[in-house]
């Protein structure tokens, strides 16, 4: 969605209620996978085809059986197996187009009326909400994988018209930048011609649901679908020049040996075409039909339910996979954070122990038994729990009804504050998980708005606290406060929680805290300190004067401000250590084990902080729990990079955390040192990465390595990898079908890539290896037939074989054996499975083995069809044959004994093989 095409669409103006005013007639806003369209469709597949050399090859060797002195035989002799070869591939890739069409059509149909909870299609212009305030949260997770809820704010113009209807009678317009790469920024106008004075507002990122104006759609944001291209494909293309050039060589010799008597050139040119069969044509349509039947096998396979291919020419691409890079948010993770842990530096709580706590709250808030000693467990428990209903930037939702209009009216704050309808909305998924952890325990937050908070105590009372100052948490303090007045007793207090690193040093001293943090993090939790301070009314007095003034500072503004804050955050009581989890998917760590016991390198692209990502790599163990991370310290120059990459070297065997904007710095000036240096890493996870850099890390890696790699994703912002990837797979879940549907296959869930790679990959690159080995092989018999025909007979540029007997070789009468290694298995997929270091043990084509291990009743029907289809041919071909012959005892002794001298030599070279060096899956099937 953050990816622009080269050519940028420019800046747009659009028109509320004069939509006639609109000078350019801008894009539709639609999703389109489909490749083709009506026109393109035969041309666009036919270059497709004949780009590949073998194709092209056919081609030109059967348009030169119009010219008559090079025609060998019947012109179907070489155009049937061509058709044949091209209807096949046209058929599968008509039927591909269909699906694409299909998913296009159903997506592009929904109507967006009502925007509760739904994606928003496209990039708006937020005009009016049923919140009177104006407001309303929105999720980016689809842009940059961050699944906290973002406040957003209407153009106050439209947020004040009396009525919905009246955003269509005004005359107005919205001015928006062009579309760019920065997700986090946006620069726009808002103006109102038909008020007196003329209405202008700027537009941010803070106006960009329920009534919007679409400011940037369809093409604005398309990018191109490279096609996938699968690197068998490749290495045949390759092959096949080889074979072309042994074709030329061959032909050579023959004329050679001819002694170029009579018009040679045209001898030459005619045994290029009786050799032809050493490049086989067939090969391609076995190949086809076996990607097909791979295709089928997994969406039939009940292990991986619901796994779609959708890319069906690249099977093999699993099995030959070195990298895999991998969201975070919705792949690895749930997207669903649950409190864990509580320590009070004492004592600690975990999820068993949770119903203590609710008893001391519901103690502590009972007037009968009121907490006697300042420092018993008991008051303890109560300061921590209270500190944490506090201390965050949560807002309750009610959502009571659905309007006349189509609005949702939210409930206002006299209502009953009933449990049912009430969501919560904050900027960070940990604060939803603390508060809804506190109303779980007793402690409830019932409403918020600009100046107070409340909370219902277990009893059902209601507490009211008047907020007096909020410092919203930043990247760089690591911590936020809020200071707060008891309506009841008056007290002043002073909250703040943060990372472990930034609280250390605030809080008083203390011998725990550093301990329990990183046992917390060991277990892949992520930790909070929360601490308070209380205040009396003159030092609130006196700091708030300071904080006004420094907040009107015209110069160094921030400095001042952090510097009377930072003034206030002096010894403050250490309250509790709290540990949050981001659950995981579920068998993610075995999935993980098993791909790198298989030799998969494994990367993590998230756009999510560097906190975060470093607590799934560990609790994911992404990163083994005795290695080391060696986190990138952030750099802007050049010469900070090169002192952070020589830091970086001197370390062994350490897992490399880096963020998007040093990566960023170390790619300009030193690519290929920093490629190079995380490629040896055993993990790399790279956080606050945009759409962009997540595609462009993995073309570096396709670049610098060669490797094939594969790009695993559920969201928006992941379909760039995705498609740059040689092999991408997409999650359909909660998070959408974008990804999914851009995908070459689709997975339910993150462990299902496990057998998909271990089991499928594996038997389709071993398959395929095999058989084009096997055609090959049978197009060199022929040749090699020829050769020798040819040379018995002076060298003359005769055929052997003609007609139906030519075509019925490379076509029916050889096709159903080959194409009986489509089922061949060297090891059941339970073993595949239990011994992942098979997977590494794929080498190049030519070294794959041949042997059929594994037999199947279908290899079996194939074998008697094939015999079936050659003695048919015996009645329908009788010219061809001598008939009397071949019903004799000496034809059968003579086939038999051409049989056993042509097999025996290369089985008994297969055996001795496979006794003096066996394969690695031998072992296991002995």
């Amino acid at each position: 969605h953050a990816v622009c095409q080269p050519l940028v669409p420019p800046a747009r103006t659009v028109w509320l209620g004069c939509p006639e005013k609109c000078e350019e007639k801008y894009p539709k806003n639609a999703i389109k996978n489909q490749k083709y369209n009506v026109f393109t469709f035969i041309p666009g597949v036919l270059y497709e085809q004949f780009k590949f050399f073998l194709n092209l090859y056919f081609l030109v060797v059967s348009c030169s059986q119009f010219v008559p002195a090079l025609k060998i035989g019947y012109l179907y002799t070489y155009w049937a197996p061509l058709g044949f070869v091209l209807t096949v591939t046209v058929v599968r890739e008509a039927v591909d187009e269909f699906r694409r069409y299909k998913r296009d059509k159903e997506m592009n149909s929904q109507l967006y009326s009502k925007l509760t909870n739904q994606r928003i299609p496209s990039d708006m212009v937020f005009l009016r909400t049923s919140e009177k305030t104006g407001s309303c949260f929105i999720r980016t997770d689809q842009l940059d994988g961050e699944t906290d809820w973002k406040l957003k704010v209407a153009v106050s113009c439209t947020q004040r018209l009396p009525a919905l209807g009246d955003l269509f009678s005004i005359n107005a317009y919205v001015y928006a930048q062009k579309p760019q790469l920065d997700i986090h920024s946006f620069e726009g106008t808002f103006t109102r011609e038909d008020s007196d004075p003329a209405v202008h507002e700027s537009l941010s990122i803070e106006n960009t649901l329920w009534a919007s104006t679409v400011v940037a759609s369809g093409k604005s944001y398309n990018t191109d679908d490279p096609r996938s291209v699968g690197l068998l494909d490749l290495e045949l293309n390759q092959l096949t020049k080889a074979l072309f050039l042994a074709l030329v060589a061959l032909s050579v010799v023959m004329v050679t040996l001819q002694g170029f008597v009579g018009p040679w050139y045209r001898n030459l040119f005619r045994f290029l075409l009786l050799f032809s069969y050493i490049i086989p044509i067939s090969l391609r349509v076995n190949l086809d039909m076996g990607k097909a039947a791979y295709g089928w096998m997994i969406m039939k396979d009940d292990n991986i339910p619901g796994t779609v291919v959708r890319t069906s020419t690249i099977p093999e691409e699993l099995g030959r996979l070195v990298y895999l890079l991998t969201d975070k948010t919705g792949t690895l993770t749930q997207n669903e954070m649950i409190f864990k842990r509580l320590h009070l530096g004492t004592v600690s709580y975990g999820t068993d122990t949770m119903d203590e706590i609710q008893s001391h709250i519901i103690n502590s808030y009972s007037q009968s038994s009121a907490p006697k000693v300042r420092k018993s467990v008991s008051s303890r428990i109560h300061e921590a729990v209270k500190a944490i209903a506090l201390c965050h930037n949560v807002t309750p939702v009610y959502e009571s009804r659905a309007g006349v209009s189509g609005e949702t009216e939210y409930a206002e704050v006299d209502q009953d504050f009933s449990d049912e309808n009430r969501t919560y909305q904050a900027s960070s998924p940990d604060e939803v998980a603390l508060v809804q952890w506190t109303e779980s325990v007793g402690l409830t937050l019932v409403n918020r708005d600009l100046t107070s908070m409340q909370l219902k105590t277990p009893g059902g009372h209601i507490l009211t606290y008047y907020i007096l100052q909020i410092f919203p948490f930043t990247s760089e303090s690591k911590r936020m406060g809020i200071i707060v007045r008891d309506e009841s007793s008056g007290e002043i207090t002073f909250y703040m929680k943060g990372a472990d690193v930034a609280m250390s040093t605030i809080v008083q001293y203390n011998d725990w805290l550093e301990e329990e943090c990183g046992n917390m993090a060991r277990e892949g939790l992520r930790t909070l300190v929360v601490a308070k301070k209380s205040l009396t009314e003159e030092q609130y007095q006196d700091f708030e004067s300071r904080y006004n003034q420094a907040k009107l500072s015209i110069h160094d503004r921030n400095l001042k401000v952090a510097a009377v804050v930072e003034s206030l955050e002096r010894e403050m009581e250490l309250l509790c250590l709290t540990g949050v989890e981001d659950q995981l998917q579920a068998d993610v760590r075995p999935t993980l084990e098993m791909l790198r016991n298989a030799g998969i390198k494994i990367w993590m692209l998230t756009g999510d902080k560097l906190e975060t990502a470093t607590c799934i790599a560990k609790s994911s163990h992404l990163v083994s729990r005795n290695q080391d991370i060696h986190i990138f310290r952030p750099v802007t120059t050049r010469g900070e990079a090169h002192l952070e990459l020589n830091a970086f070297r001197r370390k062994h065997d350490c897992a490399l955390v880096i963020s998007g904007d040093s990566l960023e710095v170390c790619l300009k000036y030193y690519e290929h040192e920093f490629v190079e240096l995380a490629c040896q890493c055993p993990a790399v996870v790279c956080c606050r990465c945009s759409p962009t850099q997540k595609a462009h890390i993995v073309k570096l890696l396709q670049h610098h390595t060669g490797k094939r790699t594969c790009a695993i994703g559920d969201g928006g912002n992941d379909v760039s990898m995705i498609q740059a990837a040689d092999c991408g797979i997409g999650i359909e879940g909660k998070e959408g079908k974008q990804a999914s549907l851009a995908a070459d296959f689709s997975i339910t869930q993150f462990k299902h890539i496990g057998r998909l790679l271990m089991v499928h990959g594996r038997n389709s690159y071993k398959r395929s290896a095999a058989l084009g080995q096997f055609v090959m092989h049978r197009g060199l018999i022929i040749s090699t037939m020829q050769a020798v025909f040819s040379s018995v007979f002076y060298f003359a540029s005769v055929p052997l074989y003609q007609g139906f007997l030519m075509v019925g070789y490379a076509t029916i009468y050889t096709m159903f054996p080959v194409f009986s290694l489509v089922l061949d298995q060297d090891v059941k997929p339970e073993m595949a499975l239990l011994y992942p270091e098979l997977y590494k043990d794929l080498t190049k084509l030519l070294m794959v083995a041949l042997t059929i291990r594994t037999w199947h009743w279908l290899m079996v029907v194939a074998e008697f069809l094939s015999l079936g289809c050659y003695v048919a041919s015996l009645a329908f071909l009788n010219e061809y044959f001598d008939v009397a012959f071949i019903t004799t005892v000496t034809f059968l002794w003579k086939v038999s004994a051409i049989t056993v001298v042509s097999c025996l030599p290369l089985y008994i070279l297969k055996y001795l093989k496979r006794k003096f060096s066996p394969p690695s899956y031998s072992k296991l099937t002995s």
